[in-house]
C-alpha cells in the first residue's frame, strides 16, 4: 500500500514539473498612460533617478528605503541601488539607453527577495501638449518563477503597481509643466 501511495505522488509530483516546464520561457508586462506634461519634461523624471522618489510606486513601501546612486546623474551609465523592508527587496537598476524625450531604457537587477535580471523600458510619444507613455519590462522565467507564476498573476501585481507609478508620474510631471509654463510667460506688467 505505502508503495502505491509513493509511487502516486511521484506521478503528481512528476506531472506537475512537466506542467511546470511548459510555462512560457520569457515574460513582458506594460502599462500604458497618457501624461499631461510634454516629452521632455516626461523624460527629465525618467532618465535621472534622483527623480525617482517623487513618484515611483515602490519607494513609499519602506519609509526606510536606503539608496545610493553611481555613475553619472542621467544618461547611460546611471545606476541607483536600494535595500529595504521585504515590500521592496534589494537590487540595482543601470540606464542602458536614453534618448531624449522618448525613450529610457534600463537592466533591473533583483537581488532579494530573489535573484532576476530583467529590462525596463519606457517609451515616449507625444499627443499634442500631452505624453502617450508606455511602460514595460521583459525577462526570462526561469523554474520558480514558472512555478510561482501558477499561484501569483505577474501580469496584474506588477501591472498595477505600473499604473500606479504612471498616475503619480502623471502628477509630478503636470506639475512641472505648469511651473515651465508659468515660468515662460512674459512679465505683462514689467513690459508696461
Amino acid at each position: 500500500m505505502a508503495k502505491k501511495v509513493l509511487l502516486a505522488l511521484l506521478v503528481i509530483v512528476a506531472g506537475l514539473c512537466t506542467f511546470i516546464l511548459t510555462r512560457p520561457d520569457t515574460f513582458h508586462i506594460e502599462r500604458t498612460a497618457t501624461v499631461a506634461a510634454p516629452p521632455e519634461i516626461v523624460y527629465a523624471r525618467l532618465d535621472n533617478f534622483h527623480s525617482w522618489p517623487e513618484w515611483s510606486p515602490w519607494e513609499k513601501l519602506d519609509p526606510n528605503l536606503k539608496r545610493s546612486y553611481s555613475g553619472p546623474d542621467s544618461g547611460p551609465g546611471a545606476s541607483y541601488s536600494w535595500v529595504g523592508n521585504d515590500k521592496v527587496g534589494e537590487g540595482r537598476m543601470t540606464i542602458l539607453e536614453a534618448t531624449p524625450a522618448s525613450k529610457v531604457a534600463m537592466k533591473l537587477e533583483f537581488i532579494k527577495p530573489f535573484q532576476a535580471t530583467d529590462t525596463a523600458t519606457f517609451t515616449l510619444v507625444p499627443e499634442g501638449t500631452s505624453t502617450k507613455v508606455t511602460w514595460s519590462m521583459d525577462g526570462k522565467n526561469n523554474f520558480m518563477s514558472k512555478t510561482f507564476s501558477l499561484f501569483m498573476n505577474m501580469d496584474k501585481m506588477v501591472g498595477a503597481d505600473f499604473e500606479k507609478g504612471l498616475a503619480n508620474l502623471n502628477t509630478i510631471a503636470a506639475h512641472d509643466a505648469a511651473q515651465a509654463a508659468a515660468t515662460a510667460v512674459p512679465d505683462t506688467a514689467a513690459a508696461k
